[in-house]
């Protein structure tokens, strides 16, 4: 299954406003893979001056999260209903290439497996997401006025 949608105007670009906030980079996205950059910056880091697990589960469901709404069409809706992410090796600088593939798609529910690497290609974390599509509720006809 293909997306129809030219996405070719978002890459490079942020998807969305969290993205935004957080500097995530869209380089590659279709129905079955997503690619992404994110340079790491001092809003990045928790205390001990690594990067924060919340960021790695935030971009893991990202893009999984594009990917999904691609393969479901755009005029339908995705939502998250698992994120486990596992945290392999901590980093303070550089930046990460996040890659999500599609990894099963059944009866609207999609498993997307996500790597996170750094610069030397060394695994950073690695998670999984499963989404669901939301399908909208069948079309209800009004009655006819009587005359």
């Amino acid at each position: 299954m293909e997306a129809s949608l030219d996405i070719s105007r978002f890459l490079g670009e942020p998807p969305g406003p969290f993205e935004r906030l957080i500097g995530m980079r869209l380089t590659h996205a279709d129905t079955s893979t997503v690619e992404a950059e994110l340079t790491v910056t001092p809003e990045l880091l928790q205390g001990h001056g690594i990067v924060h697990g919340g960021v790695y589960c935030s971009v893991i469901e990202s893009t999984a999260s594009i990917g999904a709404s691609l393969r479901a069409g755009l005029d339908r809706q995705v939502v998250g209903i698992s994120n486990r992410t596992q945290f392999l090796r901590a980093i303070s600088t550089g930046t990460l290439t996040i890659r999500a593939t599609l990894t099963d798609d059944e009866d609207g529910r999609y498993l997307w497996d996500v790597t996170i690497t750094d610069e030397t290609a060394r695994k950073v974390a690695m998670g999984q997401v499963q989404l669901l599509r939301l399908d909208p509720p069948p079309q209800t006809r009004r009655p006819e006025p009587r005359s």
